[in-house]
């Protein structure tokens, strides 16, 4: 998938009103996940995404495990949901709306077994916004 597509996609689904709060979802997002994932993960899923998006979560990625274990940091939705809202400048109902819109264009983006991987790697709060968990929610 190219980074145009990404973006427009991310656009669509999280309705935003132009490029520019989309790009700022998707770096957002990206970045926060990176902070997450372990680093050897993140550049995992980085190698599949088009240059502009795989930096944004190599450098978060790099910059949280430095010094410390590759594993990522931890946190829940709470925190998650907070770091992107003040990335993007907006309110945490946002955040999670554009969350799920990145996760879903990621969803797409990359193999499955890479996007299994991810999921695995994430607390089951922040699992929830993925495509599969909202389908999962919503059979409940």
């Amino acid at each position: 998938m190219q980074h145009d597509e990404m973006i427009t996609k991310v656009r669509a689904l999280a309705q935003l009103p132009g490029r520019g709060p989309a790009e700022a979802a998707t770096r957002a997002v990206l970045t926060t996940l990176g902070q997450r994932l372990p680093s050897g993960l993140a550049g995992h899923v980085a190698a599949q995404l088009p240059p502009e998006p795989a930096a944004c979560l190599r450098h978060a990625s790099e910059a949280a495990s430095s010094g410390a274990a590759a594993s990522g940091e931890r946190f829940g939705l709470t925190t998650f949901a907070g770091r992107i809202a003040a990335r993007t400048g907006t309110d945490e109902d946002a955040a999670l709306r554009e969350a799920a819109a990145v996760l879903e264009v990621l969803d797409a983006a990359l193999a499955p077994e890479l996007m299994e991987k991810l999921a695995g790697a994430l607390p089951g709060d922040i699992r929830e916004l993925l495509p599969l968990g909202r389908a999962a929610e919503d059979a409940e």
